[in-house]
């Protein structure tokens, strides 16, 4: 419930403070006296956007504060812990506009956007003005009805939960078999290609090994007479190396015992002595491996023509490239198997979740479908009450494909001279009559819908004497259980409010400022006395006025 509002520098508001009680809250005030101001700067808290020419006084910001008290605060935890907000049972919200434009809105002094702060109000207040009758046919807000009647908030939230995870599905179904396809027009190609290199079988490294070898096979003869004359030096010759450096370090142990200095020099020629004899062994192995092998080169040879041909093919230079497009190869082959096993799998799902959702939408029609009738009937009664004894509405409800809310397409007709012709509402039925169609529709919804203030600007267009009075009425039962603020110019209506504020300008100096306050029995007599037979009122108009505050 909206308990205080606060504004400040706002187009032709200085400072204005108005208090709101529980009920019906009548607001009136002469043409121009400013009460679409203070509509306007509601709006701004429930998230409309800011014009910076707002701004009263250019050198001061615009400052617009709501106070609410949550009855229920459990009913709007989840936006407060989905935004990280603290939750208190009085809720401040604000609006500061500067006069370049600048916007900002505050939850509790935390920032918000506007798009945070339309979520939140739209569960606090539902503002009724003259243009949004034309929602009334809107199919959307139509099955919108029906459904807060059926109360089948929780049914429309698993059916829609049901019929996105099976839409999601069916797409990713598509994809797969898309993909199915593209690889059914690649698989053959790629089954080739793998099959060239697997039948190649090649080792890491491999091409560039039989580089080396087929070199070292192609030179063999001259390899193998560098051998042979490295051998005879060292080891075969009449005079060989090895023997020399033996000779040496006998030569040289004899004069250690002298000049101690020499064991280091001794140490390391027999070293070289044994290295040296090493390397003779080495290189005589090498004689006995070397062999010019024509077959063998020949073999090579064929081996590395298929792998060239193969890096060619593929345009990559190593061996470890082609390795890997053969491992993706392997991959992407598998890949298939895979899908086909993904493809039958999320098909059988696919089509068990369109079961079930046919199932719940199916459910959520027949819920609503009960509501048809008590909602004709309890309509029909108030368009009755309300001044439209001829109007009439029929409700049909037509079956569509799935979607989103279901599977029906719900219109509300309407016939407003009993000549059983029902037309589209937008289609036949006046301002006035809009109206009241709306008034009597959300009298019936408020019952199932927990929305703490509901505010309708000037709600009585177009009507006046006996049905604005049972407008009145409606309009003080709805205040029965929660909180009704009502811009009338009926008397009919003023009458019926628990509390009656009145909009009024005032002029100082040169400026005019527009003002609220709540007026006493006295005054409201008084007033809704102007209301009905202007300034002065006559003593009939006097008496009427006290007659409508008896009722």
């Amino acid at each position: 419930m909206l308990t205080k509002l606060e504004i400040q520098n706002y187009i032709l508001i200085d400072h204005l403070t108005i208090d709101l009680s529980s009920g019906l809250s009548v607001i009136t005030g002469e043409t121009g006296a400013g009460k679409s101001i203070i509509m306007g700067a509601l709006g701004l808290i429930l998230g409309d956007r800011a014009d910076s020419n707002v701004c009263r006084n250019a050198e001061k910001k615009c400052f617009i504060e709501g106070t609410f008290l949550l009855d229920n605060k459990e009913n709007y935890l989840p936006f407060f812990e989905a935004n990280e907000l603290d939750l208190t049972t009085e809720l401040i919200i604000r609006r500061e506009i500067s006069a370049q434009g600048k916007s900002r809105a505050f939850i509790n002094d935390t920032p918000i956007n506007l798009n945070e702060l339309k979520q939140l109000t739209s569960q606090l207040v539902d503002l009724h003005q003259q243009f949004d009758t034309l929602t009334l046919g809107d199919t959307d807000f139509q099955r919108t009805v029906i459904d807060a009647l059926a109360n089948v908030q929780k049914d429309v939230t698993s059916y829609q939960t049901a019929f996105s995870a099976w839409k999601e599905n069916e797409k990713q179904l598509n994809r797969y078999l898309i993909q199915k396809e593209e690889f059914e027009k690649t698989e053959s190609y790629k089954q080739h290609l793998l099959e060239e290199l697997a039948e190649l079988n090649l080792t890491e490294g491999e091409l560039e090994q039989l580089e080396q070898s087929l070199k070292f096979l192609e030179n063999a003869v001259q390899i193998k007479a560098q051998i042979d004359s490295s051998v005879q030096a060292l080891e075969v010759s009449d005079n060989p190396i090895v023997q020399q450096l033996k000779q040496i370090t006998h030569s040289l142990e004899s004069i250690t015992k002298w000049q101690p200095a020499f064991e280091e020099v001794l140490s390391r020629l027999k070293a070289t002595h044994i290295e040296l004899a090493d390397i003779a062994s080495e290189l005589a192995i090498w004689q006995d491996k070397i062999d010019f092998d024509d077959k063998k080169i020949a073999d090579i040879q064929e081996r590395l023509s298929v792998g060239y041909s193969l890096q060619k093919k593929h345009k990559v230079q190593s061996t470890n490239e082609l390795l890997a497009i053969q491992s993706q190869l392997e991959i992407d082959l598998q890949a298939v198997l895979n899908l086909d096993e993904t493809i039958a799998l999320l098909t059988k799902q696919v089509a068990t979740e369109a079961k079930n959702v046919n199932q719940l939408a199916a459910n959520l029609s027949e819920k609503r479908e009960k509501q048809i009738v008590p909602f004709t009937k309890n309509v029909n009664q108030l368009l009755h009450q309300v001044g439209m004894p001829n109007a009439k509405i029929k409700v049909t409800i037509e079956k569509v494909a799935l979607n989103i809310y279901g599977c029906d397409k719900i219109d509300i007709l309407f016939d407003a001279n009993n000549t059983n012709k029902f037309e589209t509402i937008r289609k036949v039925a006046s301002g006035g009559e809009l109206s009241r169609l709306m008034l009597c529709i959300k009298s019936l919804v408020a019952k199932s819908v927990d929305l703490p203030t509901m505010i309708f600007d000037e709600i009585d267009t177009g009507i006046s004497g006996e049905p604005a009075k049972q407008v009145g009425i409606l309009l003080q039962n709805l205040g029965q259980n929660r909180q009704i603020l009502c811009i009338t110019h009926q008397p009919q209506i003023a009458a019926k409010g628990h509390t009656h504020l009145y909009v009024y300008k005032e002029q100082k100096g040169t400026n005019t400022q527009t003002h609220m306050r709540t007026l006493n029995d006295g005054e409201r007599v008084q007033h809704i006395a102007l209301m009905i037979g202007g300034d002065p009122p006559s003593k009939s108009a006097l008496d009427n006025a006290a007659e409508l505050l008896a009722k």
